[in-house]
């Protein structure tokens, strides 16, 4: 398998902070998961509520951050591995925010569906 272009720039940093970059990454990739389950729940076991399509919307807005999610979770590796090999700061991300503002959101709709539904 061809490696990025970046794997040959800088020095191979140290192993252990190599790895701690693909436990975050496993992480984010678990959050995906659980974020298609999710999508997958809220289709099957959330009742049809008096909302038309609400829970369609929330199923739908589920499954399509658990698709993005692993993209942009493997961007973010990738950017940290390059700026460990060139000895720069970890980069800053908007993803921990958007995750979070994303996931009250959709909490949020969850709970007024369990007050209306």
């Amino acid at each position: 398998m061809r490696q990025p272009r970046w794997h040959q720039e800088g020095e191979e940093p140290d192993y252990r902070f190599s790895l701690a970059n693909e436990r975050t990454f496993l992480a984010w990739i678990r959050t995906a998961l659980a974020l298609l389950a999710g999508a997958i729940a809220v289709i099957q076991f959330l009742p049809a509520s008096a909302l038309a399509g609400t829970r369609t919307v929330l199923a739908a807005l589920l499954a399509l951050a658990g698709s993005a999610l692993p993209v942009a979770a493997y961007r973010r590796w990738a950017r940290v591995q390059r700026a460990m090999r060139l000895g720069h700061g970890i980069p800053f991300t908007y993803l921990m925010a958007a995750v979070s503002t994303a996931l009250a959101a959709l909490g949020a709709g969850m709970i007024v569906l369990a007050f209306v539904a």
